[in-house]
């Protein structure tokens, strides 16, 4: 698995782009491919749990612009080994 770790600013293009960036993480979510993902409770960020391999995380980043819209700064990708809960 991977923890997606990102900080957000209140620009008006992160708020514009986040409505089709949420379907896009319906649709993994549906597929399998997204565990979980949300922002903290402040809106300063966000952390999204995907069960693939590094490299598919990276091709997800390429295909979604959120990651590379204004006030979107992808802060940290690391791999994660759960000792509870789902494990895929």
């Amino acid at each position: 698995m991977m923890i997606l770790e990102l900080a957000f600013t209140a620009t008006p293009e992160r708020l514009a782009a986040r409505p089709a960036h949420r379907s896009f993480l319906a649709r993994l979510h549906e597929e399998g491919r997204l565990l979980a993902a949300g922002p903290w409770a402040d809106d300063s960020g966000a952390l999204l749990v995907f069960t693939g391999e590094r490299a598919e995380v990276e091709r997800l980043l390429e295909a979604d612009p959120y990651y590379r819209t204004p006030g979107v700064e992808v802060t940290r990708v690391r791999e994660w080994a759960p000792v509870v809960g789902p494990a895929r």
